[in-house]
């Protein structure tokens, strides 16, 4: 059960996001508030991970040196994987809206998870994920109802949301299979943050960070860095250890429903019935998954070397 409620509360930080951003400077972009979480949180997630993980793994043993190579092709894909999430779905959003480009990103990471892990394995999604899947997943379509309107929506939009539900598809998978493996979370998850630190470094001139002077802004850029990328990754990482990657890529659509009850509680907005049938469809699909989770632990993924 602890590894359920790392991974929630990994979700839960994740879901600030969005407000953090509302009630920050007025005049940042998407694109620049991706690059401070990048370079904060990135940062501080390599110097956290890679320092615990460097005492943890010298307690447990190091993973077998033949499996080093690919082990550090994993890692540099998980930062590399986290870097593009940040323009993807952001793109995503612009070209349809928050909601519709949130709905798409973050729906389709579960369901991608799953079949990338299928494709690994070759172990079937269990029927209890699957059904909890499919709740979760209906209720963030009725959040987007409630509020992405009638028009239709943009291909290249839609095909940025679903390359940001890629992304995490594969973070999820490829540090579950390095946990798995023998690797250390902190170790894992460190080696991310570093990695996408340097993709933010390579990102930053073709961004306009003059925001980040403002107190509101390195305040946000703090929050974003160090509680949405570095606490919540850590979390997701370590939690990845008790878990399928299917099951945590579910389990993080706590986010929409924790960014949308802080836009009612914080930001004044109002929710439609639907979006009120969608928050308790989801949240039945979390607790669902959450319950059938509990009892065991998730069967590890194939070697690296498979």
């Amino acid at each position: 059960m602890l590894f359920v409620i790392a991974v929630l509360v990994a979700a839960v930080l994740f879901g600030t996001t969005g407000t953090a951003q509302a009630l920050g400077p007025a005049d940042t972009t998407p694109l620049a508030v991706g690059v401070a979480r990048l370079l904060v949180g990135g940062t501080a997630l390599g110097i956290l991970g890679l320092t615990v993980g460097r005492h943890r793994q010298r307690t447990q043993g190091r993973p077998d040196a033949t499996r080093r190579g690919r082990a550090l092709l994993l890692m540099a894909l998980t930062g590399l994987c986290l870097a593009l999430y940040q323009p993807l779905f952001f793109l995503g959003t612009a070209r349809n809206g928050v909601a519709v480009g949130t709905v798409i990103a973050l729906g389709s990471a579960p369901v991608l998870a799953g079949l990338l892990e299928w494709l690994l394995t070759r172990r079937r999604p269990t029927s209890s994920w699957m059904l909890a899947t499919a709740l979760a997943t209906a209720g963030v379509a009725l959040l987007a109802v409630a509020g992405g309107g009638s028009s239709g929506a943009d291909i290249v939009g839609v095909a940025g949301s679903l390359g940001a539900g890629a992304s995490f598809a594969v973070i999820a998978n490829a540090q579950r299979r390095l946990v798995s493996a023998g690797w250390d979370a902190f170790t894992v998850s460190g080696a991310m943050g570093a990695g996408a630190a340097v993709c933010g470094l390579v990102m930053l001139p073709f961004t306009d960070m003059g925001w980040f002077a403002e107190p509101r802004g390195w305040l946000m850029a703090v929050w974003l860095g160090l509680a949405t990328v570095a606490l919540a990754y850590a979390l997701f990482t370590w939690g990845l250890g008790g878990l399928s990657a299917a099951t945590a890529a579910t389990l993080t659509l706590a986010e929409p429903l924790t960014a949308s009850l802080l836009g009612v509680l914080l930001l004044g907005e109002q929710l439609a019935l639907p979006a009120i049938a969608g928050l308790a469809v989801l949240a039945t699909g979390l607790i669902l998954l959450a319950a059938t989770s509990r009892s065991r632990r998730n069967p590890a993924p194939t070697p690296l070397e498979a």
